[in-house]
């Protein structure tokens, strides 16, 4: 692996590998001298960039943040003019690749959950950064014609985390479901929600 120089890519290089490690070694194997060596650079670098736990936690999140934008396809959410059926297999879709393409990605986004449940700092931080899906599908369920779409989003996240979490994680580790069954859950789910 390249070692990268400049300030921004140095930043992704930390952080990404900072994911990976809490990927591959859980929480406890996220130090920033292991980051150092996985990502090829001088000792000390990533304390360099991110002198304390906090801030190490900090940045993989917001590159987690990131990451996740382009696996969920906000940029590719149908309009509420699209239908039930159009935004059920968006929302499909997303589940699916981080189901299957992104599992690390996803099993990283757990570990730091967890993590943010005993940080106050962290879990303000991994709140705020984790606003920009929510919000724009609370627009979206809303524009669809939602009676509650506060509630409506929390059931249409939670269903799609309860089924990354059984399928990444929980008793379901070994089956992960087709994209068409993830569409079938989903527009029972929001097609059952549009008409209530």
């Amino acid at each position: 692996m390249s070692v990268r120089t400049e300030g921004p890519a140095r930043s992704d290089l930390v952080a990404d590998t900072a994911l990976a490690l809490l990927a591959e070694r859980g929480m406890r194997g996220l130090t920033h001298r292991a980051v150092d060596e996985l990502a090829g650079l001088p000792q000390g670098s990533t304390s360099n960039l991110a002198r304390t736990r906090q801030a190490l936690l900090e940045l993989a999140v917001r590159r987690l943040a990131d990451r996740e934008a382009r696996v969920l396809g906000l940029h590719e959410m149908p309009g509420p003019e699209a239908g039930a059926g159009s935004v059920a297999d968006a929302l499909a879709l997303a589940t699916h690749r981080a189901l299957t393409q992104h599992r690390a990605l996803t099993l990283a986004r757990y570990e730091l959950a967890l993590e943010a449940t005993r940080r106050p700092e962290l879990r303000a931080f991994f709140d705020a950064t984790g606003a920009r899906f929510r919000d724009r599908l609370t627009a979206l369920v809303e524009a669809m014609g939602s009676t509650d779409p506060t509630r409506h989003t929390l059931s249409l996240v939670a269903w799609a985390d309860g089924l990354m979490f059984s399928c990444v994680a929980g008793s379901f580790g070994a089956e992960v479901p087709s994209l068409e069954e993830v569409r079938a859950g989903l527009r029972e789910l929001l097609e059952g929600m549009l008409k209530g």
